[in-house]
């Protein structure tokens, strides 16, 4: 056993005996371990039984330990019903789109049916419990900056993966085959994708310079401002252009929203680019510029969507057939819809989704799934940005992480992404789940005051949980 392995398996095993005394420290402990879970060295599974690896042992444990102490902290259930509604609503898609698998099969039969449920159903309702849990328990200002540095801290050593192991060519060099298999190769042996990762790190590096509205100190605020450029520099190093396309805009709306006197600086980073990331810069412009056979320049639009555009006319045809309740999970497979495209534009070229968040959702739940699956992002997305236009320094990090994290998925959707529950997308759901328990708990600090304005000038001795957030503020502020 490797020094790397042993490691892994006494910080679990210690998390699993600390989540008895506090689960919500081994439940961020449990996050960070996303940095690494399908790392090249990370166990997938143990004694051949599916299922079976840290993480998925680490997670028992700590739900077994949030029971067991929700009657001894005095958690009540307190997530608003609209949310509720729409998040059960939201799972029962998923459930739903499942069955439909099982009873129609058609063209994935090599697909074991104990697998199918496991990876279709369970892996993917089982990445949105950690942020429910995230939720229960986020109930002070201590727990809040806890779980948001955990976040942070996820992205962060990503980027480190990144820096440590892709070749700085990727980002000032050039955009050929060989760089782009260099690309693909390194981000898989972290455990992510280069296109999810370039996803996940786009939204990261708008979300920390979001968090250093929390640091204080000038000295503190730098190291944050670092770690904000070194996740975008790993993020130019992945070669991932949704995820080019989603930090440009996510950045854009961020500034439209309270970084107003920052868009002058929107021309000069234009310019800057292509200067500081001449490699990046040619990555998102592969397939323009290309020479025909009479010497002419031409749009190879094969090569700058890498296909999506020959994809996507099929996919819409295949919506028009079924538009209100799709065709369930993995259509495009079930349908033919993958064996037809690579019949017919090559054995080499695999789509086994659209390539588009929005167009999947609909091919395999149509409009009436898909209703509750648009509501609730929109939601999350208005209580992230009423949070980062608050003045409250602790509510705008936390609405500006989650409303970064969530448009980078919803821009980079255009070409790519889920709107299924991923590993990749893990912290983005817990990021919610955190946004929503400060926005809560700044609608019952409202409240306290309206119906008590005396209370602004009460000394903090043991808050209530709902003032926990403001009370501590004004503290810091004084």
């Amino acid at each position: 056993m490797s020094l790397r392995l042993a490691t892994l398996f006494l910080t679990v095993a210690g998390l699993s005996l600390y989540a008895w005394k506090d689960w919500f420290v081994s439940l961020c402990g449990l996050i960070l371990i996303m940095a690494v879970i399908h790392h090249e060295d990370m166990p997938t599974s143990m004694l051949g039984i599916q299922g079976f690896n840290v993480w998925n042992i680490l997670f028992l444990m700590i739900f077994l330990g949030w029971l067991s102490s929700r009657r001894r902290e005095g958690l009540q259930r307190d997530m608003p019903g609209h949310v509720g509604g729409l998040l059960l609503l939201y799972l029962g898609v998923v459930v739903v789109g499942v069955l439909r698998v099982l009873i129609d099969r058609s063209h994935i039969e090599y697909y074991p049916v104990g697998a199918l449920i496991s990876e279709e159903l369970i892996n993917t309702i089982k990445w949105v419990l950690p942020g429910i849990l995230l939720f229960d328990g986020c109930r002070t200002r201590k727990r809040a900056v806890m779980a948001l540095t955990c976040i942070l801290l996820v992205y962060l050593l990503l980027s480190v993966q990144v820096i440590k192991r892709m070749p700085l060519e990727s980002a000032l060099g050039g955009a050929g085959e060989r760089i782009q298999r260099i690309r693909l190769k390194t981000c898989r042996s972290i455990g992510y994708s280069a296109c999810d990762m370039s996803t996940i790190l786009a939204g990261a590096s708008w979300g920390m310079l979001a968090a250093a509205a929390l640091v204080y100190k000038k000295r503190y605020k730098v190291l944050v401002l670092g770690a904000a450029g070194m996740i975008a520099f790993g993020q130019a190093l992945t070669g991932g252009r949704a995820g080019y396309v989603a930090w440009g805009a996510t950045g854009l709306v961020l500034c439209l929203l309270k970084w107003r006197k920052h868009l002058i600086l929107v021309p000069i980073v234009v310019m800057l680019l292509p200067i500081v990331f001449p490699g990046a810069t040619e990555r998102m412009f592969y397939g323009f510029g290309e020479t025909d056979v009479s010497g002419e320049a031409v749009v190879n639009e094969y090569e700058m969507t890498s296909g999506r555009l020959l994809v996507w006319p099929h996919v819409v045809d295949k919506i028009g057939e079924s538009p209100l309740v799709g065709h369930g999970r993995m259509a495009m497979k079930r349908t033919g819809l993958t064996e037809f495209l690579g019949q017919a534009y090559g054995a080499s070229e695999a789509f086994p989704h659209p390539h588009n968040m929005y167009l999947e959702t609909l091919l395999d739940n149509g409009i009436l799934g898909s209703i509750p699956i648009f509501l609730f992002w929109g939601m999350m997305l208005v209580y992230a940005a009423s949070l980062f236009r608050s003045r409250n320094r602790l509510y705008s990090a936390v609405g500006g992480l989650a409303l970064a994290l969530m448009l980078s998925q919803l821009f980079a959707g255009i070409g790519a992404q889920h709107f299924y529950p991923r590993e990749s997308t893990l912290c983005v759901w817990a990021t919610m789940f955190l946004a929503l328990r400060v926005h809560l708990e700044e609608k019952r600090a409202q409240m306290a005051t309206s119906q008590n304005p005396a209370i602004q000038e009460a000394p903090v001795v043991a808050p209530e949980p709902a003032m926990a957030f403001a009370h501590a503020e004004r503290t810091e502020a004084q």
